[in-house]
């Protein structure tokens, strides 16, 4: 983002530990959102003073709380000329707990491991903000370790928590749009899901090569009015009874003219926790809507049972909580089956 960027919505957040969403009310380009993958959103401005890896910039506690919106966000760990250097076709951007480093290693050790798919380059990096509370600078410690091993760490500083996801997902596109505009396309995923690489690629090489999102688009999303629910939006912060079209923030592509565009959009569109509507609302501000898949059954937000021949039929698909993803991939990639 320019370093000039402050939304005049952004000057309403106060000091909270999690930003609650705003009561104003929202007209129809603004954001929202139903689906794991939401967040509670601020802003995201940006600044490009980051060190060269991999010696990043001493740890810097937040504290216990957010600071005032406007706020500028530094990357901590960074990754600057990676793109530049080995120019993907596809990047895959992983948010994911700065603690977890199980859920790194699973990735690394499958779809997260394969760098060259029908002779496309295909870059992986997981996208991180900051731990807070007890061990968290002992963890920090151990991120800028992983950082020299793996190299595959990009952390901005802000809170990592449920309710900053579109924090993140804003960070996710700056970050894209300064680093790694160069590259063709790049996905969004969690860290709980099962990729097929080989059919996302042979998708995305038929695919349009602007104005590009995919996933599992909801449309007609009803608006949650229930109290108790994760995805609860007030009628005062948006009144319409169903969402404009979204993909789903467990797993979409994007063609990479789109991170800038969306920043753009981000300025007119009110902030709210949901990340994946959020997104759907930026879209809508652009004139723009998520592409459906070229076939059914290729993203699947229930998990897929596990077998080779399901698997090769897919791109994505939520995994169990407790699959064994590592034995899994091991057995999909026997040959005879890709």
């Amino acid at each position: 983002m320019k370093p000039d960027w402050n939304p005049k919505w952004l000057t309403s957040f106060k000091k909270q530990n999690v930003i609650a969403p705003s009561t104003d009310s929202i007209n129809s380009t603004t954001s929202s959102s139903t689906f794991p993958g939401s967040n509670n959103i601020t802003s995201t401005k940006v600044t490009r003073q980051e060190p060269e890896p991999p010696t990043p910039v001493p740890y810097k506690s937040p504290g216990p709380y957010l600071v005032e919106y406007p706020y500028e966000y530094y990357f901590v760990i960074n990754e600057p000329k990676t793109c530049e250097q080995q120019k993907p076709f596809l990047v895959l951007m992983v948010p994911v707990a700065p603690h977890n480093r199980a859920h790194r290693d699973v990735i690394r050790s499958t779809w997260g491991g394969e760098s060259l798919v029908l002779d496309k380059v295909v870059k992986l990096f997981f996208l991180l903000g900051l731990q807070t509370g007890e061990g968290a600078e002992q963890i920090q410690d151990q991120l800028l370790q992983e950082s020299k091993e793996h190299r595959d760490l990009i952390q901005s500083d802000f809170l990592d928590c449920y309710k900053n996801l579109t924090i993140k997902t804003m960070v996710m596109l700056e970050w894209l749009d300064s680093y790694c505009s160069s590259a063709s396309y790049a996905m969004k995923i969690d860290s709980d899901m099962f990729l097929n690489l080989s059919n996302l690629v042979r998708m995305l090489l038929n695919a349009p090569k602007t104005n590009y999102m995919t996933g599992l688009v909801a449309r007609g999303g009803a608006v949650l009015r229930d109290k108790s629910s994760k995805w609860y939006v007030p009628e005062e912060l948006y009144s319409n009874p169903t969402y404009p079209p979204y993909a789903l923030g467990l797993g979409y592509v994007l063609s990479l003219d789109l991170p800038k565009k969306l920043v753009e959009a981000s300025r007119h569109v009110k902030p709210i926790y949901i990340e994946d509507v959020f997104l759907g609302f930026c879209m809508q501000h652009l004139g723009m809507e998520p592409t459906d898949p070229p076939s059914g059954g290729l993203y699947h937000v229930f998990p897929v049972d596990y077998s080779r021949c399901a698997y090769s039929r897919l791109v994505a698909t939520t995994t169990h909580e407790h699959t064994d993803r590592v034995k899994d991939w091991n057995d999909f990639i026997k040959p005879g089956l890709r």
